[in-house]
């Protein structure tokens, strides 16, 4: 009887064992190897830490803005209730000492009905500026005319068709103003008599 002998054969590569890194048995190899993939994945993690916790204070902010300009649609349209019911307090005659009582207890009562739904926006983080007097700014105002002006300078409001109204210190309506120009020289003029 005849013994066959099997002798070892290396498998062929396959795409499973292809990549397969080289075991070396220098260890000083192995363990630069080793430094090498432990600082790759300590970077990789500093990494991921860094972007979780811009991701946190994202979201964070997120929702705090989301929870001071939930109600800006809401906002706009009470602003607007509130410039209605000044322009219809303005509207009113001016005081005279000789008008009936009915006239300044009514006006009284609008007066103290305004004062108190504005009182009630600015607790709800809504507030209304007055930008007569200020520089026009871009960015809270609206210029809806310039008007020559020599006692003002130039770029100032000098009237304010409506106010600025602000959503915890967003813009939420911007102040509809008449803004001051410089007078045009008197050349200019006598050229276009």
């Amino acid at each position: 009887m005849t013994e066959e002998i099997e002798t070892y054969t290396p498998a062929e590569p396959t795409p499973d064992n292809a990549a397969a890194p080289e075991i070396t048995l220098d260890p000083a190899a192995q363990i630069m190897a080793l430094e090498g993939a432990l600082q790759e994945m300590r970077d990789k993690w500093l990494r991921s830490e860094a972007e979780m916790a811009n991701l946190r204070a994202r979201t964070k902010r997120e929702v705090e803005d989301a929870r001071l300009y939930a109600v800006q649609k809401f906002a706009r349209d009470v602003v607007e209730a509130a410039e209605n019911l000044k322009r219809g307090i303005d509207s009113l005659p001016a005081r005279d000492a000789d008008e009936p009582e009915i006239v300044t207890k009514l006006r009284d009562g609008f007066e103290g009905i305004e004062r108190s739904f504005v009182s009630l926006l600015e607790r709800n983080g809504i507030t209304r500026i007055d930008p007569t007097g200020a520089m026009f700014d871009s960015n809270h105002h609206q210029a809806m005319a310039e008007q020559e002006h020599d006692s003002h300078k130039p770029g100032t409001i000098i009237q304010a068709w409506s106010q600025t109204w602000l959503l915890n210190g967003r813009l939420l309506r911007p102040g509809m103003v008449v803004v001051a120009k410089a007078p045009a020289p008197a050349e200019a003029i006598d050229r276009t008599a």
